[in-house]
């Protein structure tokens, strides 16, 4: 029998982003899809900026950001006369402690295939046409059956879509509601006629259509309003429908659609369950959680999920924390899950009013809150305090960037750059702190004094966004963990005992 420390089932954003965290810990990983060859589709096609900053961490960000496009203007029409253009992300530009402000528009296939070549750089690859037939748990390990083979596993994580074989293998079911909101058909073709520089949209009373050209191809995904039969039953989307459907609702004469490649149906979804473990096999992203498209939030939430329980596993299998640090992964994921249902549901409400009473476009569903770098984990067993600070950073908050200098050299340097990979960061802010960065013994931690002599805080902005005198603990997943006086020699090496 096979042997690993983690399997994870389904080779998606989700999947391959949780077995990249783990390869560059070094930790025994395989992936498994159940599919005979990767998928070409568009599928979900943007990233957040919280995602993006994910991807930062795990050094794929200067690939991603070659193959996307930032502020795609949204032209809306009426036939063919433009009635509005706007850009629902103008005027956000990279600021010292925000580097990527904006969503990056790539198609979901390009995300994977990015994923997939920095995860061969630690020898793993998904392995294809390998499905998950079943699983037993044990003690101290999980079984699982893949066609003929036969796999033992410290873990299993389910990272396999709404319709995932081991949620359903769990006896787990997706607790919510199906709205009462028109079938969507979305495909990717190539469209004579149209420019590439904005996406298109159309709505009517009679449905509505929109195209966005996607990065890096001469493809459009297409999105459009479900073509149904004479008895309101779905037809199947076909080139032909969706002409039909561009004809019928935009009404532009010149503009064809061609080459038909992916497509799909969608119906919103709002469900979720209502647990994310289950002994040692877990869920993450659809698997745990299906939700409106609204916002675009479905493949970030799984590269979330995944990047908070990467960190937990690798700690746990190199023996640094015990088993129950997992339990915080459905103690911080499950109520964001719940908030992404809720947040999902009211962008949706959001356009759906803006169409019927302005027709309205997607610029509709632009919220902060879509950027995902406000989430925060303050109910959480891992966010301590030991010193009260009335501005700054608080346990359970995402940790800002901020530019530095080296002492000698001069040369620039930025926190991210210092959080960078599997480690815990400790910012030793001011003078006092050093004292206490000399007390750091453990491995899984890299210490850094911000101020007078250690890393020169260049142009005054760490101490803006995180203040002075204080032990800043930053989680390996870039929140903050800890938040301890400048004296205090004991407290991060008692958090660190407490995991």
């Amino acid at each position: 029998m096979a042997q690993t420390d983690v399997l994870v089932v389904g080779g998606g954003p989700t999947g391959l982003t949780l077995a990249l965290d783990l390869a560059r810990r070094g930790v025994p990983v395989r992936i498994i899809d159940q599919a005979p060859e990767f998928p070409g589709g568009s599928r979900g096609k943007g990233l957040s900026p919280r995602s993006l900053e994910v991807f930062d961490d795990l050094a794929v960000i200067g690939q991603m950001l070659a193959s996307g496009i930032t502020h795609m203007p949204h032209r809306k029409y009426r036939g063919a006369e433009v009635i509005a253009e706007i850009d629902p992300e103008a005027g956000r530009v990279p600021t010292p402690d925000i580097p990527y402000p904006t969503g990056l528009m790539i198609p979901q296939w390009r995300v994977e295939q990015i994923l997939r070549e920095r995860l061969a750089d630690y020898g793993v690859a998904v392995e294809l046409d390998t499905g998950l037939r079943s699983f037993s748990q044990h003690a101290d390990y999980a079984t699982t059956t893949t066609g003929e083979a036969e796999i033992s596993a410290r873990y299993l994580v389910g990272c396999d879509g709404g319709r995932s074989t081991v949620r359903k293998a769990l006896g787990l079911s997706l607790r919510g509601e199906t709205p009462d909101v028109q079938l969507m058909a979305v495909g990717d073709v190539e469209v004579d006629g149209l420019s590439r520089d904005a996406w298109h949209q159309w709505f009517t009373g009679d449905g509505g259509i929109m195209l966005c050209p996607l990065p890096g191809t001469s493809t459009f995904q297409v999105q459009a309003s479900h073509e149904l039969d004479q008895d309101g039953s779905p037809l199947e989307p076909t080139l032909e429908r969706f002409q039909q459907t561009f004809d019928r609702v935009a009404g532009v004469p010149g503009v064809r659609l061609h080459t038909l490649g992916w497509r799909s149906s969608y119906r919103v979804q709002v469900r979720m369950v209502d647990q994310l473990r289950v002994g040692r096999v877990f869920l993450a992203g659809d698997a745990a959680h299906v939700h409106p498209i609204a916002g675009g939030l479905g493949m970030n939430s799984g590269i979330q999920d995944a990047y908070n329980l990467g960190w937990k596993l690798g700690l746990v299998l190199a023996g640094h924390a015990t088993p129950g640090l997992l339990a915080s992964y459905e103690e911080e994921r499950l109520p964001i899950a719940s908030w992404l249902l809720d947040i999902t549901s009211e962008r949706l409400n959001a356009v759906l009013e803006a169409i019927k009473e302005t027709g309205g476009g997607l610029d509709a569903v632009a919220s902060p809150e879509l950027t995902q770098l406000m989430l925060r984990y303050p109910w959480s067993r891992l966010s301590r305090r030991t010193a009260s600070r009335p501005a700054g950073p608080q346990p359970g908050d995402r940790a800002p960037d901020a530019p530095l200098r080296e002492p000698v050299t001069g040369s620039p340097v930025r926190l991210f750059d210092l959080f960078r990979g599997p480690h815990f960061t400790l910012l030793g802010l001011g003078e006092r702190s050093a004292a206490a960065l000399g007390h750091v013994e453990a491995d899984i931690v890299k210490p850094y004094l911000v101020g007078p002599g250690g890393l020169l805080d260049d142009g005054g902005h760490a101490a803006r966004v995180y203040g002075a005198d204080a032990l800043i603990l930053v989680r390996p997943d870039g929140y903050i963990g800890l938040v301890a006086g400048p004296e205090e020699t004991g407290a991060v090496a008692g958090y660190l005992r407490s995991l």
